[in-house]
């Protein structure tokens, strides 16, 4: 989207997206191995949970320290590979990483922490092609992707809530009950609307505005479908969030490309 609006070449997106690419990998692994860090004793009396590595001792904390270090190290690399603001700015986000795997035993919301430190890249991705960031359209699409994320990661809640309750775990499948399907619901269309709205201050054509049609069709198929008391349908429910993401990516791609062609 940045790229779209600056009307970049093609080897600005590329270069970024790669790196990028590599980032969240890096990131993402830190992250999970932050969170096993904190629920190791947590991890062993929750079926799905207990064969993780830490939990089953098959790995010791130390190791998981010094293997956290190697994630970190390799994530600043990338870090570094952008501008200044970009560095500032991502590096703030690594106290939201560090406290979300504490947020489950304090709140019902860790999923929102959760969103808040997953979608750090709407800002952080048009700082670092643009030198800086445009809120105008960046805090939609951020407010839109934190909106998402409750959206799956409630879901994916949902397949622990039953040793959750026995663990003394907090979360938003268990915060929102009954009402899940409802409330899921007026999410999405928050994401949809702010993603839209992001859109269109960012100057978008048809082609974005029909990737995020899809996306809503696919969050729409997702909560029709997933039976929330069945941990293979939520599964299968959370994986399915994944491509509504996907056909905004599409749509985005398809204005930059019809872009890329009228000014070649």
């Amino acid at each position: 989207m940045a790229s779209y609006a600056l009307q970049t070449p093609l080897t600005t997106p590329l270069t970024y997206i790669s790196l990028f690419g590599l980032g969240a990998l890096v990131m993402r692994g830190a992250g999970c191995t932050i969170n096993d860090m904190w629920d190791k004793d947590l991890d062993k009396g929750v079926a799905r949970t207990k064969t993780r590595p830490l939990a089953t001792g098959d790995i010791t904390p130390s190791q998981a320290f010094a293997f956290l270090g190697l994630q970190l190290t390799a994530g600043l690399g990338v870090l570094t590979q952008l501008n200044w603001y970009s560095i500032l700015l991502g590096a703030s986000s690594l106290s939201v990483v560090t406290i979300y795997p504490f947020m489950k035993r304090v709140t019902h919301w860790p999923q929102a922490v959760l969103g808040l430190a997953f979608n750090w890249g709407a800002m952080l991705g048009w700082s670092a092609v643009a030198g800086a960031v445009d809120w105008s359209v960046c805090l939609p699409l951020y407010a839109g992707g934190v909106c998402w994320t409750l959206v799956y990661d409630s879901i994916y809640a949902h397949q622990d809530k039953t040793d959750d309750v026995t663990m003394g775990i907090r979360s938003t499948a268990l915060l929102f009950g009954e009402r899940t399907r409802p409330i899921l619901s007026a999410l999405s269309a928050s994401s949809v609307s702010l993603i839209t709205y992001a859109g269109y201050l960012n100057g978008h054509g048809a082609l974005f505005y029909g990737g995020v049609g899809l996306a809503a069709a696919q969050l729409a198929r997702v909560l029709w479908r997933t039976d929330f008391d069945s941990r293979p349908s939520c599964w299968k429910g959370f994986v399915g969030c994944g491509w509504s993401g996907f056909w905004v990516w599409m749509g985005a791609l398809g204005d930059y490309a019809v872009l890329m062609s009228s000014l070649s």
